[in-house]
């Protein structure tokens, strides 16, 4: 039976690029979005084996476009492929039901290797991104490692419990979003937690 495949990214090159892959490698490409609005509507019709997901778009953003999908057909097979690899977009990707995560940066073969692999129900990482999962789960959590964040890493943090998102923090400290993107994975990390939600919660309840 032949994979079908629907194909999610707001950049036409790449997005026709990695359609041409994986044509070219025998795999149905049944649609293509440039956001993540018309992708939840078309997984909907389309009813395809894997979604290809971009995580950065201008209508809806791909983990959230994703959350949907999953909601809507839980057996759906969503492949995120970004140019991030920070680990609040890992670990937010995994959390809405991605079952792959690859950067942008890989090879044609390797997208067509881990669409085959998302699937046949494998979960798939690229290198960088298994590295992070495996340091994350691989440390036990400590009772507490508030005093670890750095002063400008609790400003960004106070920010978070407050609802505020980054583009909202980065105008308010006068950093760019990648730098408090940046700052947000350290939190992350630092409080050995999953996600934005997690980290809060922490936050909250260490400070209050």
């Amino acid at each position: 039976m032949t994979l079908r495949a629907l194909v999610v990214d707001d950049h036409p090159l790449f997005r026709r690029g990695v359609m041409a892959a994986l044509t070219d490698s025998g795999i149905d490409v049944v649609g293509e979005a440039s956001g993540g609005t018309v992708a939840v509507e078309l997984a909907q019709q389309l009813q395809p084996d894997v979604i290809v997901m971009d995580l950065n778009m201008p209508d809806l953003g791909g983990v959230e476009a994703t959350r949907r999908i999953v909601t809507a057909r839980p057996s759906a097979h969503v492949l995120v492929l970004t140019m991030f690899e920070d680990d609040e977009s890992v670990f937010a990707a995994m959390r809405a039901g991605a079952r792959g995560y690859l950067v942008k940066s890989s090879r044609p073969q390797q997208i067509v290797d881990a669409v085959r692999a998302v699937g046949e129900g494998e979960a798939i990482f690229s290198p960088a991104v298994a590295t992070r999962l495996l340091d994350f789960f691989a440390t036990a959590p400590r009772p507490s490692t508030l005093p670890e964040l750095t002063g400008r890493e609790r400003e960004v943090a106070r920010l978070m419990a407050d609802g505020k998102g980054n583009a909202v923090i980065a105008r308010e400290l006068f950093l760019s979003t990648k730098t408090v993107r940046n700052h947000v994975s350290n939190i992350l990390r630092k409080l050995q937690v999953a996600d934005r939600a997690q980290a809060i919660d922490l936050f909250r309840d260490s400070s209050g």
